[in-house]
């Protein structure tokens, strides 16, 4: 008797460890590839064993509605770091999205039109329709049952750690540090970041910053030294005959110095839009901080401010609040260098704002762009102005 109330299977405690990681992973993966790029982002088709399978994992241990799910983050794309994102940090705040990003996620999965609006082309078969939507806890009571009988007491920790693996790691720490802390490759607009180059444990969701630069791409990492596992997995999986990849990010490309610019440069900077304002940024820092040091006797000697000020000169101006523009106004009023740098900044950024310009204005603009650049007098402008000359 006591031997069954212990479960079927006896495992030491490394065992059940094991049995935790290789089970929590499982579902991770599933969200990354199922969920995540393949409904959510379309960046891959799977085959319907394999998509059947993640669907049927996720609702026997998270509960997930595919619908929601997508709807949920689509909007969250589509109205990043606005009031009308469902999760951002830099609205709700970071402990809010750390710690009750599965709250968040229930009361935006409550909207109907958020799932009428974003949640289009998700599962709409059998299945759905009569067993994971309206049954959407059956599968995780079926899995506490199950692991109760196998494992005994011990099964309840194992099935608590699973349910809160994903509203931890996926709505917390992903969409709460992967909005707030880390490094970026790419200056989009939001606030995204990559919290580590080695995206292992939460399935390669930690390249957030890549993710928002190349949204339907189904690799995630960008640099030589970052690893996506769930692109490992998707390789997989593309050997088995089980998916097929439609889009990864491009990679940068180089050529010769083009005097003159042309609808091909233009092309290849769009493209990689995210990439040139990034290295815009690292190119001009240098500036930026002599700059700065010689205003410092003029501004407050107060570092955190001069901190925010090199944020702000990396940011477009409708993305600073009315007392950001006031102060970085100042203190662009007092050194002409700034002020060129950010005008500079936003003169570039308008070449794929949107425009009704036709393409040969644009390439007219760009042009235009590279010849004050390098007739500006300011060697980091210039030397920039050359390298944007080169893309591919």
């Amino acid at each position: 008797m006591s031997a069954y109330l212990n479960g079927m299977i006896d495992l030491p405690w490394w065992g059940y460890v094991l049995v935790t990681l290789v089970l929590t992973h499982i579902t991770i993966a599933s969200v990354t590839i199922f969920l995540h790029r393949a409904q959510a982002h379309r960046a891959l088709d799977l085959h319907p064993v394999a998509s059947h399978f993640f669907r049927f994992w996720l609702w026997f241990t998270t509960a997930t509605v595919t619908k929601a799910w997508v709807a949920i983050h689509r909007k969250h794309h589509a109205k990043c770091e606005t009031t009308e994102d469902p999760h951002s940090p830099q609205i709700f705040g970071i402990r809010k999205v750390l710690w009750q990003g599965a709250e968040l996620y229930r009361a935006e999965a409550k909207v109907q039109a958020t799932l009428d609006r974003y949640g289009h082309g998700t599962p709409d078969d059998w299945l759905e329709r009569n067993l994971y939507t309206p049954h959407t806890f059956a599968g995780i009571l079926i899995l506490l049952a199950i692991q109760l009988v196998l494992f005994g007491p011990i099964g309840l920790t194992i099935w608590a750690v699973q349910m809160i693996w994903i509203p931890f790691f996926a709505a917390g720490v992903i969409n709460g540090i992967g909005h707030f802390w880390g490094y970026r490759n790419f200056a989009c607009e939001d606030a995204s970041t990559n919290i580590v180059p080695w995206g292992i444990l939460i399935g390669g969701e930690e390249l957030h910053n890549n993710h928002h630069a190349y949204g339907s791409s189904a690799k995630l990492s960008n640099r030589w030294y970052e690893f996506d596992i769930g692109w490992a997995y998707i390789r997989a999986l593309e050997l088995l005959g089980l998916a097929s990849v439609k889009k990864v990010a491009p990679k940068v490309r180089w050529g010769e110095i083009k005097h003159f610019c042309d609808t091909d440069l233009l092309h290849a900077i769009i493209t990689h839009r995210y990439d040139v304002m990034t290295r815009y940024s690292r190119i001009m820092q240098k500036v930026y901080t002599q700059e700065l040091e010689k205003l410092r006797g003029v501004l407050a000697e107060n570092l955190p401010e001069m901190r925010d000020i090199r944020r702000w000169l990396n940011r477009d101006q409708n993305e600073l609040q009315a007392s950001e523009q006031a102060r970085l106004q100042s203190v662009l009023s007092r050194s002409e260098q700034l002020r060129t740098l950010y005008q500079m900044r936003q003169d570039l950024v308008s070449v794929w704002g949107r425009s009704t310009a036709s393409r040969e204005q644009l390439v007219r603009q760009l042009q235009d762009w590279c010849q004050k650049a390098e007739a500006s007098g300011i060697a980091a402008l210039s030397q920039f102005s050359l390298k944007l000359r080169c893309y591919a």
